[in-house]
């Protein structure tokens, strides 16, 4: 399905905020040395995949890697798919690219730039097989709610970029934001809940140390696996 409406390309609430971290050497090294490599600059063109990949494969996005521990064991567990993360923060891209030098990852690929933007004028429609959101910034007060990525607008839109049968996987450990993600997904006509309400962890998402640390305190994890709809 092909939408017509045109996308919006005025200004739009960002879900971050650029913090002034200190960036290890470390990190700083593996960001100028694996950017060229592996990096993908934005552009507002729309991003011919198999000519990054030198391939045809099951593509998947992951908004928000962190660090980047998740995003490159997923790749390593599924060689015969690719990956393109996307994060904002240096410490956390060169992290990355540490991970894909180190792990010798010739599946993963990193954009440092706004989500919204790259989603909106990066990738094709149809062009995905999956898209991973994994603990999103809450942004727990109030007052921020608008803040959050996963808003009615951006959810279609991600939608609009899987393929019939793809799925959009969101995880959160914020109780109050995953009722409001089921909400919103739920009201997404081009997407389909794959349980009654929350998802079962599903293999494919490692358990952080942080998630660990935090069931074992008690606290809550919930997952939301949508597909798109043929």
């Amino acid at each position: 399905m092909n939408d017509s409406r045109p996308a919006n390309r005025g200004d739009h609430i960002r879900s971050f905020v650029l913090r002034q971290g200190r960036v290890s050497n470390a990190q700083q090294r593996y960001h100028d040395e694996g950017m060229p490599r592996w990096g993908i600059p934005y552009a507002a063109a729309p991003l011919d995949l198999a000519a990054v990949f030198g391939r045809s494969a099951p593509r998947f996005l992951e908004i928000g890697c962190g660090m980047g521990e998740t995003t490159a064991h997923i790749a390593a567990a599924h060689p015969q798919h690719d990956y393109v993360g996307i994060e904002v923060h240096t410490p956390g891209v060169g992290s990355l690219l540490k991970e894909i030098a180190t792990r010798e990852l010739a599946n993963l690929r990193v954009i440092q730039h706004d989500a919204v933007e790259v989603v909106r004028d990066m990738i094709p429609q149809g062009a995905l097989a999956g898209i991973h959101v994994y603990f999103p910034d809450p942004w727990p007060k109030k007052r921020h709610h608008k803040r959050r990525l996963l808003q009615p607008a951006f959810v279609h839109e991600l939608a609009l970029r899987l393929a019939p049968g793809g799925y959009l996987h969101c995880a959160t450990d914020w109780e109050e934001y995953a009722v409001q993600m089921l909400e919103v997904l739920s009201a997404e006509p081009l997407l389909q809940n794959t349980a009654r309400d929350y998802a079962p962890r599903p293999e494919w998402r490692p358990q952080t140390k942080f998630e660990a640390r935090g069931l074992r305190l008690g606290h809550g994890v919930w997952d939301l696996l949508f597909i798109r709809r043929d």
